[in-house]
């Protein structure tokens, strides 16, 4: 997974008995219960009671938790999560974490976004601490399901439905509000030109707004190819928009001062869009805050969006 990107449905079952399981094909009751199991990417977790002490090693899970009203039982994040500005960062890392510095925060149930070879899970599970891991989303549906697990994990039930419902009104909004016409796009990753294509997740979200993506042809199975100046060029997309720029300084400013961009429609047109880098590689609730921004672009280009 590149960079900025590894580092982007209904509610989740709730029944109340001994013991819930929970999927993303049943309806919630109002209220949590527990014990619960999560029926969570590495398998089934069980928590026995609501959890109080939550460490979160994803940015993406850390937003969610605070915008389901999960904020309060978070004791850490880390060293990523940047957002919101009341989220308790640490020094702790989502890619090596230090199990001892968790198990000594009390923690009682941690969320993880990278887990290679299971080594993480396993090593929290040694000490008695449930975790859940929560990959980079697929698809909305997939964000919508993590929302809804971490939802039911914590006992904010109500606060992940409404969520969930608040996204999928303000997302059906937007793309019926936006009209691309076609219109072509490039999105930078990063200054040595890798691009994510149509088939992540991000570019999915492009694609529901009638984008098209000049990277697709180039695409080498990950979804994110590292494509040449040239092609970019050749190409000339109607919008550019670079997820790059709080990570490494790139603007249309910069850009326009590499070989032949400064003859690109999008640079002499100011349809060049400088992302948050953060925004633009999450998959949580500040997806309808990107999707707006890419219509505001698509708008400027097309005319055609009528806005919030």
């Amino acid at each position: 997974m590149i960079r900025s990107l590894s580092v982007l449905a209904g509610v989740l079952a709730l029944v109340a008995a001994a013991c819930t399981t929970t999927s993303a094909t049943t309806i919630p009751e109002a209220s949590a219960a527990f014990p619960v199991t999560i029926d969570a990417p590495n398998g089934p977790v069980t928590l026995d009671q609501r959890p109080t002490n939550v460490v979160s090693l994803s940015p993406t899970a850390t937003e969610v938790l605070f915008s389901i009203d999960a904020g309060d039982q978070v004791v850490a994040v880390d060293d990523q999560s940047d957002y919101p500005a009341e989220a308790p960062t640490s020094e702790l890392s989502g890619f090596e974490p230090n199990i001892e510095a968790i198990a000594a925060l009390d923690a009682d149930l941690v969320v993880v976004m990278f887990d290679a070879g299971g080594e993480t899970v396993a090593a929290l599970e040694a000490v008695g601490i449930p975790v859940i891991v929560h990959g980079a989303a697929v698809d909305l549906d997939d964000a919508y399901t993590q929302i809804e697990q971490l939802g039911a994990a914590t006992g904010n039930l109500a606060g992940a439905a409404s969520l969930v419902a608040s996204m999928q009104d303000d997302i059906e909004r937007i793309v019926a509000d936006t009209e691309a016409g076609g219109a072509t796009y490039y999105h930078e990753v990063d200054p040595t030109l890798y691009a994510a294509t149509s088939s992540t997740f991000v570019g999915a979200l492009y694609t529901m707004l009638g984008l098209a993506n000049i990277a697709d042809d180039a695409d080498d199975g990950s979804g994110y190819p590292q494509v040449s100046a040239e092609l970019v060029v050749a190409e000339d997309p109607d919008l550019v928009f670079l997820a790059d720029t709080l990570c490494c300084d790139q603007s249309a400013a910069t850009i326009a001062t590499r070989p032949g961009w400064n003859t690109m429609s999008a640079v002499t047109g100011g349809s060049v869009i400088e992302l948050d880098d953060s925004v633009a590689s999450r998959w949580g609730p500040r997806v309808v805050e990107f999707l707006e921004t890419v219509a505001a672009a698509v708008g400027a280009y097309v005319g055609a969006y009528v806005g919030a």
